[in-house]
């Protein structure tokens, strides 16, 4: 695990990467899973659209990211309106069945924490996006909304999901 001073807000820096030992004390839990398609093409389209920050686009971030793809070491900065949400990719997977990568909240994000987003084609070929967070608020209007913040946090991982599932829906149809 890295340490708060690497410019992260947070000390368990890639501990999304185990989801079992979520969350670390302290934090929110939030787990999302949605269902994009079926099949290796919906499988690989959703991997290309999650790793190029297209989802994200779709879900109406401006996106600001200092690499086309996700990689260890890339930061991006979102914006939602005036919030800027800056954080720097921890880990990426790109397996056989698996690709995704997890992001790390840096100073100025208004919450504090880890998110992953991974893609999964099963053994029955049903692709998933599968979101998980932990996190606490670090701005004081996301302390005073109190179960509010967390509301919005499923409610945009939810949106990732239905944007991913498009996108994926999208990509194979131009195939």
């Amino acid at each position: 695990m890295a340490a708060v001073t690497d410019g992260f807000t947070y000390a368990e820096v890639g501990a999304t990467r185990d989801p079992g030992s979520l969350p670390p004390p302290g934090y929110h839990l939030l787990r999302e899973r949605t269902r994009l398609g079926d099949g290796q093409e919906a499988f690989a389209a959703a991997g290309r659209a999650l790793l190029a920050w297209r989802m994200q686009r779709a879900a109406g971030l401006r996106v600001d990211a200092a690499a086309p793809d996700a990689a260890p070491g890339v930061r991006v900065v979102m914006r939602a309106g005036p919030v800027r949400i800056p954080c720097e990719v921890v880990w990426t997977v790109r397996e056989e069945r698996r690709t995704g990568f997890a992001y790390g909240t840096l100073a100025g994000h208004p919450e504090c924490g880890e998110e992953s987003f991974v893609v999964e084609r099963e053994a029955d070929g049903s692709v998933w996006l599968t979101v998980t967070a932990f996190s606490r608020p670090a701005a004081w209007y996301l302390r005073a909304a109190g179960p509010v913040t967390r509301m919005a946090q499923r409610a945009a991982a939810r949106r990732y999901g239905r944007c991913l599932r498009g996108l994926t829906l999208d990509q194979s149809a131009e195939r």
